[in-house]
């Protein structure tokens, strides 16, 4: 009968801290980082040492090595190999299709049930939109009365899902009578996946805003932008006075009567060039030609 991990890795989205721990309890019973080597076939006698510091990296082949290495079998290892993959990604899309295939696991379902309701507030445009229709004082728990009111319409089980999920997160809760009211609650994630969730819930967003072209009328919206010229040390300056904006229109808000309509607002603050330097050419360009004398 073949050995079983002393560890559950679906419990986590760091392959570096799963092997961190498997070490961890292992070396009560006397194992040592070059025994971990011997049973791996590796020459390093402290390679997974440099792995757990971040040191080192593992390739595809070395992660399904280090999975067997750790006792981790079928669907076990194909995890850890996702996850190493996870972890390791460069870019977002990368990042995201290992994140899909890891939250495909029936057991990581089960074991990071919070986890998927971060990433379904993240990526579902519609989840904060309902949790804010709640403070409407027009608002009816209906699934099918809300999906009406959403642009584009919703199904119900969608509403009622978005409800199920909302709760969870503590974004919503039920009064002593069983309404629903808003929570100050504050979303957050795990530190391996924040960037991903909040990069993903700025694309829907920034999506929705691109459909409003065609789905809102123009007296209802205002899609507007500007395009200038700064010098790098006014970042800091132009972001401060966007937090303070959107500040005022939060306070704006809930100085407001009796409120309506769910909006969304979107500012997107990013560079068109690369920064130039006095004799206009970036650093980049000047740092290449001096390599080239």
């Amino acid at each position: 009968m073949s050995k079983r991990a002393s560890i559950d890795v679906f419990r986590y989205l760091d392959y570096r801290a799963f092997l961190a721990e498997y070490y961890r309890i292992k070396k009560r019973r006397g194992f040592s980082y070059r025994a971990f080597s011997r049973r791996a076939g590796l020459a390093s006698p402290n390679y997974l040492k440099l792995v757990i510091e971040a040191k080192r990296n593992l390739t595809p082949e070395m992660a399904l090595t280090f999975a067997e290495a750790c006792e981790l079998h079928g669907e076990a290892s194909e995890y850890f190999a996702q996850l190493v993959r996870f972890n390791q990604a460069r870019d977002d899309e990368t990042r995201n299709d290992a994140y899909h295939r890891l939250s495909g696991f029936r057991r990581y379902r089960r074991a990071q049930k919070l986890e998927l309701a971060h990433a379904a507030y993240h990526a579902t445009w519609y989840l904060p939109a309902i949790r804010e229709l709640v403070s409407s004082s027009q608002f009816r728990e209906d699934p099918a009365w809300i999906g009406r009111q959403l642009m584009p319409e919703v199904k119900p089980r969608e509403v009622r899902a978005a409800l199920d999920t909302l709760l969870e997160l503590e974004l919503l809760e039920r009064d002593p009578e069983g309404h629903l009211l808003q929570t100050s609650a504050v979303v957050t994630t795990g530190a391996q996946t924040q960037s991903m969730h909040i990069g993903n819930y700025h694309r829907e967003m920034m999506q929705r805003a691109a459909h409003s072209i065609e789905l809102v009328p123009a007296a209802e919206r205002d899609l507007t932008s500007v395009t200038f010229c700064i010098e790098p040390s006014q970042m800091p300056a132009f972001k401060e006075r966007l937090t303070r904006f959107r500040r005022e229109l939060l306070d704006l808000s809930d100085s407001a009567g009796p409120r309506a309509r769910v909006m969304q607002l979107n500012l997107q603050l990013f560079p068109l060039t690369r920064t130039l330097d006095a004799s206009g050419t970036t650093p980049e360009a000047a740092k290449s030609k001096e390599n080239e004398r």
